[in-house]
């Protein structure tokens, strides 16, 4: 169920007279520049139209000047959209009163900034009550909700610290306690870890994803860094000038380009840190048993174009045999399949990243299986899928 619906946004900046001439002028697919040389606006969101479900991390991504932002703060109309439709868990945004609006705010969704947005002279565990303070919770239930919630961050002894204390990874602590506190079913983020240092900025995403998997939000998340979309995202949508150009999982993004502009950006991407086994393995699992001849090994390999068999018994995979083992032993004397039948590969889920199975899938010639979430059989990837995927080469 989509959380964030938004169809055919608009947001222009510019001289009030010319504000009607530039949306018409954007709805007809004219270019930004052409449009504000004739109007003096700066057409910020073009036409965005985008979908965020329950639960699911959405990373907006673009360089600076794309409208991401803009498009963010349209969302929760901390800026007012020129035209389209908002909508949060089925709420018309952009026709709420301001006292509902405000409600919106402080219930439904919470905010991170880039720089914090910490209040300095408040202590710690002071500014993570801050929501709570706003939504009217009582002093002991916001104070316990507030450290409970920075337990989960682990800021629990830095409580009574002032903000000034702690170090920048321990403020952007601060501001994602503060969002997690409100219970907000959605967290708006603004380039949330954008002002850290690179290994800091790591170690919260690497956090950040493990909270999302213990108490899962529905995120959008705002950044200008190509490899911090890649890793957070369960969706990702492109922007430039204004518009929204391509959207889709990282996998996708990567092996689907929508235009040269995408295609240039992913290029020297690590694909092996963000591909996963299920976009390098085969779909076909062909099967043999240890009584089938060699010939009939044989048979099975070529007629599926691959490179390796599954030796089958009961439904379970038993070993696993090579064709160019196979066309070998078939040129012995008495060629016996139970010759060359190998253990099978380790079992590898199929969601795993090729970085994280490149030791255990290159260090063997066998195929591996690739389950699913059920454990269900859905695939194999070998020692050559494996190096061929990860140079970007195809299957």
């Amino acid at each position: 169920m989509s959380q964030i619906t938004v169809k055919d946004l608009f947001k222009i900046f510019g001289p009030a007279a010319g504000i009607d001439e530039a949306l018409e002028m954007a709805r007809d697919s004219k270019d930004r520049d052409e449009i504000k040389k004739a109007t003096g606006c700066v057409v910020a969101v073009n036409n965005v139209s985008l979908e965020v479900e329950e639960a699911e991390i959405f990373v907006i991504m673009g360089l600076s000047g794309s409208g991401k932002s803009t498009l963010l703060r349209c969302i929760n109309r901390l800026i007012e959209p020129t035209a389209g439709e908002v909508s949060i868990e089925e709420a018309n945004v952009l026709e709420l009163e301001e006292k509902k609006l405000q409600q919106l705010r402080k219930e439904k969704t919470a905010m991170v900034f880039q720089h914090f947005g910490l209040l300095d002279h408040r202590s710690v565990i002071d500014n993570v009550v801050f929501g709570l303070e706003l939504q009217g919770v009582d002093k002991k239930k916001r104070r316990e909700k507030a450290m409970e919630t920075l337990e989960l961050v682990g800021l629990k002894d830095n409580a009574e610290a002032m903000i000034g204390e702690l170090s920048g990874g321990m403020q952007q602590r601060v501001g994602l306690a503060r969002a997690l506190a409100t219970d907000a079913a959605i967290l708006l983020m603004d380039e949330a870890f954008s002002a850290l240092d690179p290994l800091i900025r790591t170690r919260m995403q690497e956090e950040f994803l493990e909270l999302q998997r213990q108490y899962p939000k529905t995120i959008l998340f705002i950044t200008h860094d190509l490899g911090e979309a890649l890793s957070l995202g369960d969706h990702i949508g492109i922007m430039k000038d204004g518009a929204l150009i391509q959207v889709g999982t990282p996998e996708e993004i990567i092996l689907e380009p929508a235009n040269d502009y995408v295609a240039n950006f992913v290029e020297n991407v690590d694909r092996s840190r963000v591909l996963t086994v299920g976009t390098a393995s085969a779909e076909e699992q062909p099967a043999v048993t240890e009584d089938d001849s060699v010939d009939r090994a044989i048979e099975v390999m070529e007629e599926r174009g691959v490179s390796y068999a599954f030796v089958m018994e009961n439904d379970e995979i038993t070993g696993a045999v090579r064709l160019r083992d196979a066309r070998l032993e078939k040129n012995r004397d008495n060629p016996d399949l139970r010759q060359i039948i190998l253990e099978p590969g380790e079992t590898i889920r199929a969601d795993e990243t090729l970085i994280a199975i490149l030791a255990k899938a290159s260090g063997t010639y066998s195929p591996h299986p690739v389950v699913d979430d059920d454990d269900k059989l859905v695939g194999a990837i070998t020692k050559e899928m494996l190096l061929r995927a990860v140079a970007g080469e195809e299957q």
